[in-house]
């Protein structure tokens, strides 16, 4: 049997049950696809082949009926720990590292009968938008191999955009998942932040990391998310009470639910594919017998200044224990101070070291009061603002980006255009609400772009339902494949 690994989650948990596929065929297929595509698409850093088909053999032995995730291959973002398989953020600096432990969210993706199959490539340390900074070479967009897919999780994105794997794990500090999901043309989900535990994930901006799904579908997302989610005792800022029911009211559809639309977007200059995939969304909605509200959403051009500023002063603290002393490479010197710098120097690609020293610059004592502080304000004001919108809707709508995927080596010399790629991304993290990026377009160049879904804190279940609900309007993966525009 072929065509494996190109299908969803909920496809092959249905020909699980029905017997009419083992996870050994699953697996050998994902194994045999990745070895034909992964050598132009560059989306894994890692196979673990042999203890990818040890765990099909076993499960092979399970009822299929006993597990929510039996025999699923999951790829897994590179700054995620897998207990003594390599976890190098894509970085020199952690380069051979092995964890002596999982991250919650792998334990739980194996309890659920899940197959982890390898390590995905990223952004240096989760930290950019193009997957252009990665020590171990960039990764390329499966609709077209010279453009990029995102990032910083654009590994796993072109994973399951290539049909390696139906479902994949990414990080979103600031639309890591959501950014490249679009570019890729497949779906990405953000948590409410503390929804997932964040144990196990090596941090970039502690305050805004969130572990997520990136598949096919908005129901692959929720099986994922229905297995990930719940509290956890190693991560203090984990969600205490329980997720909701994430899988019985996802297929009710959009009658009932009422939309919003920012009235800040006119003011941006949007990829016509991007304006008309909007405008799709909105007739659907309206179709579905709820007309968008339009709201006004204080702060959306100030979010990204505000992002940038919190997180890369959280990075610097963050990043400070890659010393080679405490953790990390080692790059031997003549005294501490030396060891430390050439270290860094080595150890640290060109945009690390830029958001380091930024954020070192924020919160010093001349700069803290006149950029941290306020920054910290803003993000205050965004949050009410959202809390204030989802008191009269359930759903915001808005682009996922300003446009399709930009091509490689388009953007690195001009780090401020690459940021405002997150434009429309950042502010749900700023607020720590969970949010959905969607395919719903091609553009004229025939890329892929999406629309983003967001939801008050804590409701995953409507975000869910609205995604299942337009997915199922649009079509997408009926209609379009990878690199040959029409399906």
């Amino acid at each position: 049997m072929s065509g494996l690994a190109g299908k969803s989650v909920g496809e092959l948990l249905s020909l699980y049950r029905d017997g009419a596929a083992r996870p050994a065929e699953v697996i050998g297929d994902c194994l045999d696809t990745i070895d034909s595509r992964d050598q132009v698409a560059g989306a894994f850093l890692d196979v673990f082949r042999d203890e990818a088909i040890a765990r099909a053999k076993e499960l092979g032995k399970e009822d299929p009926g006993r597990l929510p995730l039996y025999g699923i291959p999951v790829a897994v973002k590179d700054n995620i720990c897998t207990r003594g398989l390599p976890t190098t953020c894509a970085s020199k600096m952690l380069g051979g590292y092995r964890p002596p432990y999982d991250a919650t969210a792998v334990e739980r993706l194996t309890a659920a009968g899940a197959i982890i199959i390898g390590k995905t490539n990223m952004d240096e340390f989760a930290m950019g938008s193009s997957n252009e900074y990665s020590a171990y070479g960039r990764v390329r967009n499966p609709w077209n191999e010279e453009c990029t897919p995102g990032g910083s999780s654009g590994g796993s994105a072109a994973a399951v955009a290539a049909g390696m794997v139906p479902v994949a794990l990414g990080s979103d500090t600031g639309g890591s998942i959501r950014q490249p999901a679009s570019f890729c043309g497949v779906t990405g989900l953000k948590g409410t932040y503390g929804r997932v535990s964040r144990y196990g994930l090596v941090a970039f901006a502690s305050s805004f990391d969130q572990i997520g799904p990136i598949a096919s579908d908005a129901e692959g997302c929720a099986l994922l998310m229905q297995a990930l989610a719940g509290p956890d005792g190693k991560d203090a800022t984990a969600i205490e009470e329980d997720c909701p029911d994430l899988l019985s009211g996802l297929d009710v559809g959009l009658a009932g639910l009422s939309f919003g639309i920012p009235e800040e977007l006119a003011g941006w200059d949007l990829d016509p594919a991007v304006s008309s995939a909007l405008d799709e969304v909105s007739r659907a909605v309206a179709g579905s017998g709820s007309v968008p509200e339009t709201v006004t959403l204080p702060g959306m051009e100030t979010s990204i200044a505000c992002y940038y500023v919190i997180a890369n002063a959280e990075a610097s603290s963050n990043l400070a224990r890659f010393d080679g002393v405490r953790y990390g490479m080692r790059e031997d010197a003549g005294s501490l101070g030396s060891l430390y710098a050439s270290t860094r120097t080595a150890g640290f690609g060109e945009e690390v070291k830029r958001r380091i020293l930024l954020g070192t610059y924020v919160l010093s004592a001349g700069s803290y009061d006149a950029y941290y502080g306020k920054a910290l304000s803003v993000r205050e004001m965004i949050r009410k603002a959202y809390s204030d919108i989802f008191s009269r809707i359930d759903l915001l709508m808005m682009p996922s980006t300003p446009g399709p995927a930009f091509r490689l080596g388009e953007k690195l010399d001009d780090p401020v255009s690459m940021y405002l790629s997150d434009i429309f991304t950042t502010p749900a993290n700023v607020a720590g609400l969970p949010a959905i990026s969607i395919p719903a377009g091609l553009s004229a160049g025939g890329l892929p772009v999406g629309v983003q879904l967001v939801a008050a804190s804590g409701r995953e279940d409507v975000l869910l339902r609205g995604a299942r609900g337009l997915e199922k309007l649009f079509r997408f993966r009926e209609r379009f494949v990878p690199g040959g525009g029409d399906a």
